[in-house]
């Protein structure tokens, strides 16, 4: 029984051993190229729906992800340190932070290895041509990269941009720190007897509720892909408006 049971720790050790080897220091490859022109004006708008990227915050650090990592809209908000490696003609030293803002489609037209970079199942970062810069020569085009998760640094508040019309609520929700998607949101009246009422995302990170609350303040709950939620109490005033933005706490 002793042996036998040396035997199976010894196989669970050599499994843990063989993960930690393959994942490495938390790095993965991929590839990247850029879109946008020199001063990123085309990355404005995108799938994640936050519209203009440098009154947003999110400036030119900006991404469009390929399918294998956009997850139908769930990723906009990550953020993602980038590097350039095993090309010493084009790569530059150093590493930049992006946040997914964006959707590279892919382009069954074109195979993955010539044109079709953003097709399943290629891990791809469409990134901004200015951070592009940073990382490598434009000249290249397409590059290896490594890239890994890590946390948003934000200044300011979570941004609660309320549209739509009575019945219809559709927030946008941006500026979003710590692991930066956002995979559920809650909303509460202060004249709701409800308590909590759960938000359906409608696209990108934009959450909707179909409950009537005009002239009530407004709390919202976000819970993020790390599990961890913020509930910031009375961010929209009783008498909030449809297209104003306001500001909440901060993960």
């Amino acid at each position: 029984m002793d042996e036998y049971r040396t035997c199976i720790i010894f196989v669970v050790l050599l499994a843990i051993s063989q993960t930690v080897k393959s994942s490495g220091n938390g790095w993965t490859n991929a590839h990247a190229t850029f879109y946008g022109g020199s001063d990123a004006s085309g990355t404005m708008g995108g799938a994640c729906g936050y519209g203009n990227l440098y009154s947003q915050g999110y400036g030119t650090n900006t991404a469009a992800l390929s399918t294998a990592l956009f997850n139908n809209g769930l990723s906009c908000g990550g953020c993602y340190e980038i590097k350039c490696v095993n090309d010493k003609q084009w790569c530059l030293p150093g590493s930049i932070v992006v946040t997914a803002t964006n959707f590279c489609p892919p382009n069954s037209a074109l195979p993955n290895n010539a044109g079709g970079w953003c097709n399943p199942p290629l891990r791809h970062f469409d990134l901004s041509q200015p951070v592009f810069q940073h990382i490598a020569q434009s000249k290249a085009g397409i590059i290896p990269v490594q890239y890994r998760r890590v946390g948003c640094s934000k200044k300011g508040g979570i941004r609660f941009t309320i549209n739509g019309h009575s019945y219809f609520n559709l927030v946008l929700i941006t500026n979003v720190g710590g692991a930066g998607d956002v995979v559920s949101v809650s909303i509460k009246g202060s004249k709701s007897g409800n308590g909590w009422m759960a938000m359906s995302r409608n696209w990108g990170q934009n959450w909707q509720s179909n409950s009537y609350l005009n002239g009530q303040a407004l709390s919202f709950k976000v819970t993020t892909s790390d599990g961890r939620s913020l509930v910031s109490n009375n961010v929209a005033p009783p008498n909030w408006s449809f297209g104003q933005t306001y500001t909440g706490g901060q993960f």
